[in-house]
Formats: structure tokens, C-alpha cells, sequence
């Protein structure tokens, strides 16, 4: 129950909601800090702030972000604004739908306020539910036909831009520009598998606004298709490397900005690719019916067509959603197909950017799907085999799936080898720039905390209490 008042509810309408939700101020504080820590930008409000909410105060507009992004998930209602909680309405109206509009224009906007930091990208562009609810209206697959009708609108609409970006007049692309934009992406990557999402961000996203998104107003003609593909490729990028350093909010917009330029290409591999990962992101925030939807949405994308080893990328994700929703016997039919799609694989990995997918990139999602399915002790060994066959340019997805090794075999009963697992990831660990990392690495340590008199934990505890 709310504590009682001794100053009078000034914001009825926040005081309604709050009634409408049934949650205690503390209940309502938590979930804002929640709402908030998903973006990276963690808030600590207690339900004495809530309290001064109902007696006039207006927060920043981060919170205020915040706020109604907690009240949209508990209510169902995406359409809430800041003038529905009582408070001041900047004019923007209903949440920004990033499903619509220009998508180069809204990559140039996105790529800009990321590359300055602008606070925008954290209030106007708040990870939300909303974007991800009625998905089968605004990311369903189009036809074949379809997607021919929009390329050639496309190819239409580039021949007549006249857009100017950073004060320059739109470039018309040659195939020397693919590839470069190409050689960029996988440089990025590779910097990016190293070291974690957190380096090298603000150079991705200057390139993607300042010298790929002129690109994208200027070219026509047969070149359209293949820049807008490559830089579908350079937004997926950039969206992998957001979330990994917790910037959840501009990591989804990047995915949708992926998906949109990708059926401006016509490439439904790389749609796939972006849904795909959007699934990832979703069960990684806990949003499972989401995740389950959006890997579906994915399947669907391919069709049953497409590189068996994008397939078998995509059919994994599959498994490991309907594990996190409760459907055993499809996870594990899904995780056979899913070796099955593999073994027909017949590309190298390093050909195909999307769905780089390899044996112990399988050994990983029949982890992440055991621990969905609660044994602990399958996840371990898998996870092992995993992070044991990382190459070493994998520095942070070893690191990442060493850590959940760790934590799988603790759950498992088995701290020592827990300890030992974490000891020798401690020098990656500091390398690596990723919240994702540190994350793992957090619960880890509170996980432990009942074995710290055990000399191992106590070791690996000390060592990396720095990191």
C-alpha cells in the first residue's frame, strides 16, 4: 500500500495510472529504474520520488521517458504520452514509429545523434515494446512481387533525391563504393569481436551517417540494390555493437533501420538477419513472447530458402525462444533441425556476413536452450565446447560464453570448475568493452557469494573484483 499522503496529490492523472497499473510507488519506482537500465541509463528513484511526482514535481525528460515506457508495458497502451501522466507534452505526440518515414533519413538522424551523443537518442528513442508489438502488420514479409515493386519505387525515388547531408549534395555509388563500405563492415566487426560494442562505436557511426547515408540519397539503377544491401549490413553492425554496450534503445532502432534497408535491397537473407537479432536482444531483456515472435518473423522471412547455414542461424534462435516459452518438445526438434541444416552447410563461414554460423556457434544456442530448459549441467558442457573452440579474434564472444559456462556450472553444483572457468578469462575480461560482459560477470559474482570460503571463488572473486 502507498505510504499516507501529508501533502495533497497535485497529478491526478499520474496518481490514476498508478491506481489503473495496482502497483505501490515502490513497485512503480522499480519499474522506471528498469525501463531506464535496458537503455543505459540507469536511474535509482525510490517511492519517495514517486511521491513527489504526485505532488507537482516534473522529472527530467529521461525519467519521464522512463515512466511512460513502464506504464505502456504494464497498461498495453502504446499510445501513452507525458501529457496522459499529467505532465508538460513536448508536442511530439504518440511514440515515434521507426517503422515509417525515410529510412535513409532516419538512418542520417540516427547515426548523427549517436555519433554526438545527443540526449534524444535516450528520450525520443526509448526501447520500447510498441516498436516490437504488431509486428506482423509493420515487419511482415513481403511478397516477391512486392519487393520488386518497392525496389523499383526505390530506384525512383533515388534518381529524383536532391537531399543534402552534412552540407554535402548527395553521391551516386559505384560498385568501388559497395565494396568499400563492404571492407569497412568487416573491419568494424573484426574490432568489434576483439574488443566488445563499447570500441569503436563513435567511428561506425560517423561512417554510417557521413559517408554512407549521402550514398543512399544519390545512387539509382542497378547499384541501388547492392549499396542499400551493404549498408543494411553496416546498420545490423552498428545495432550489435549498441546492444553490447548496453545502449538497448539506439541498438533497436539500428535493427529496424537493418530491416528497412534491407527490403529496400530486396534481400531477404539480410531482413532475416536483423529479425534474428532483434529475437537475441528481446530474450536477452527478458521480453520472451516478443522474442519467440520476432525469430519466428525471421523463419519467415527466409521462407525455408536461403544459405542452410543462415537457416540453421535462424532455426537455432527458434529453439532457444521456445524453450524460454515453455514449449520443450519444439525447442528440441528445433535444435536437430537445426545441426541437421549445418551439416548440409557447404559455404565457408567467412563467406556469408550473415549467419557466420559454425559448429560452436551451435554448441553455444544449445547452451543458451538448456539453461532456458533448466539443465544446467547439459548448458555447461555445451557452453565449454563453445568458448573452447573460439577462435582468437573472438576475444569478446569467448569471453561472453566462457562466462555463462561459468555461471552453468555453478548452477550445476560444480563451483570449482566455475572458478577455474572465470580465472582464465580474467586478462579478456579486462579487454573487453562490453556491458554485456560485465553483466554476465555481476550476477556471476552475486551467484557466488555463498562459495566465497572456498579457495577457488575466493581466488577468482579477488582477481577480478577490478575488472
Amino acid at each position: 500500500m502507498p505510504p499516507r499522503r501529508t501533502h495533497p496529490v497535485a497529478n491526478r492523472a499520474l496518481a490514476a495510472l498508478i491506481e489503473q497499473a495496482a502497483w505501490t510507488h515502490a513497485a512503480l519506482a522499480r519499474h522506471v529504474n528498469a525501463a531506464a537500465a535496458v537503455n543505459g541509463d540507469p536511474l535509482h528513484y525510490d517511492r519517495s520520488a514517486v511521491g513527489h511526482w504526485l505532488t507537482g514535481t516534473v522529472p527530467r525528460p529521461e525519467a519521464v521517458a522512463a515512466v511512460l515506457e513502464a506504464f505502456r508495458r504494464r497498461l498495453g497502451r502504446p499510445d501513452l504520452t507525458a501529457a496522459h501522466l499529467g505532465w508538460p507534452d513536448p508536442g511530439a505526440g504518440p511514440p515515434d514509429d521507426p517503422w515509417h518515414g525515410d529510412p535513409v533519413a532516419r538512418l542520417a538522424t540516427l547515426g548523427e545523434d549517436d555519433l554526438l551523443n545527443r540526449r534524444a537518442v535516450l528520450t525520443a528513442g526509448t526501447f520500447t515494446l510498441a516498436a516490437l508489438s504488431g509486428l506482423a502488420a509493420k515487419a511482415r514479409v513481403p511478397a516477391a512481387a512486392e519487393v520488386a515493386a518497392e525496389v523499383a519505387a526505390g530506384v525512383a525515388a533515388g534518381a529524383a533525391a536532391r537531399i543534402t547531408s552534412g552540407g554535402r549534395a548527395p553521391a551516386r555509388a559505384g560498385a568501388a563504393d559497395v565494396t568499400r563500405i563492404r571492407a569497412a563492415t568487416a573491419g568494424f566487426a573484426d574490432l568489434d569481436d576483439q574488443y566488445g560494442g563499447g570500441h569503436a562505436r563513435a567511428a561506425v557511426a560517423a561512417y554510417l551517417a557521413r559517408e554512407v547515408t549521402p550514398l543512399l540519397h544519390g545512387t539509382s539503377g542497378r547499384r541501388r540494390p547492392d549499396l542499400f544491401g551493404a549498408a543494411a549490413e553496416l546498420s545490423y553492425l552498428a545495432a550489435y555493437m549498441a546492444m553490447d554496450a548496453g545502449a538497448n534503445a539506439l541498438a533497436q532502432r539500428y535493427y529496424i533501420s537493418a530491416v528497412r534497408l534491407a527490403d529496400e535491397a530486396g534481400d531477404l537473407v539480410s531482413r532475416a538477419t536483423a529479425l534474428r537479432s532483434m529475437a537475441v536482444q528481446a530474450a536477452e531483456l527478458g521480453h520472451d513472447k516478443e522474442a519467440l515472435a520476432l525469430a519466428e518473423a525471421a523463419a519467415s522471412a527466409l521462407g525455408g530458402h536461403g544459405p542452410p547455414r543462415t537457416q540453421a542461424w535462424v532455426t537455432g534462435m527458434r529453439a532457444e525462444a521456445h524453450a524460454a516459452a515453455g514449449t520443450r518438445h519444439d525447442a528440441l526438434n528445433l535444435l536437430h533441425r537445426t545441426e541437421r541444416q549445418l551439416e548440409r552447410a557447404d559455404s565457408r563461414p567467412e563467406s556469408e556476413w550473415t549467419g557466420n554460423y559454425r559448429r560452436e556457434s551451435l554448441e553455444h544456442q544449445i547452451g543458451l536452450t538448456l539453461t532456458r530448459l533448466g539443465d544446467h549441467a547439459g548448458a555447461a558442457r555445451h557452453f565449454a565446447a563453445s568458448m573452447d573452440a573460439r577462435r582468437p579474434v573472438e576475444r569478446r564472444t569467448r569471453t561472453l560464453i566462457g562466462l555463462r559456462a561459468a555461471h552453468a556450472f555453478l548452477r550445476a553444483g560444480d563451483v570449482e570448475r566455475a572458478a577455474v572457468t572465470v580465472l582464465g578469462l580474467s586478462e579478456d575480461v579486462r579487454l573487453v568493452a562490453s556491458a554485456r560482459v560485465r553483466g554476465e560477470l555481476r550476477e556471476l559474482r552475486t551467484a557466488w557469494q555463498p562459495y566465497r570460503r572456498t579457495a577457488l571463488v575466493a581466488e577468482a572473486d579477488r582477481v577480478l573484483r577490478g575488472a
